[in-house]
């Protein structure tokens, strides 16, 4: 029990189970068998897992801040476009008037969304000339 324990202990501020495994002494084989075998353990070593990605989060958002504050170009850019909508180019929002939410989509909008799937690379190329077509047919 105590070596579980120092392994959930680990995974907060290290959420790479093989690291935390090397660090606890503790195999691989062994903590996927405790995850298997103990819900408890299973539970514990989940919650920690996250509570530890989230600890790396904050230093990387820490650093990049850092990096920001040091008049790094590439962070700046970085944190613009995540953060900011006038620097993002790569994303598309499609909205409409919660009123309009039940009525079909016009021809417009059928063709915008297409596009934006085509520049997604989520449909094939002739799929979305077929839709493109069957709209323009209406």
């Amino acid at each position: 029990m105590k070596n579980k324990l120092l392994v959930i202990e680990q995974l907060r501020t290290t959420p790479i189970i093989q690291i935390v495994c090397q660090k606890t002494g503790v195999s691989r084989a062994t903590f996927y068998r405790w995850r298997e075998q103990d819900k408890k353990f299973k539970e514990l070593a989940d919650k920690a897992l996250k509570e530890g990605i989230a600890f790396i989060n904050d230093l990387a958002e820490s650093q990049l801040l850092s990096s920001i504050k040091d008049k790094n170009m590439t962070a700046i850019i970085f944190w613009l476009k995540s953060h900011h909508s006038s620097y993002d180019t790569t994303k598309f929002q499609i909205t409409t008037p919660e009123n309009n939410k039940d009525e079909p989509l016009s021809d417009e909008q059928q063709k915008l969304i297409t596009q934006a799937l085509q520049m997604a690379s989520l449909l094939p190329q002739l799929s979305v000339q077929k839709i493109e077509n069957e709209s323009t047919n209406k």
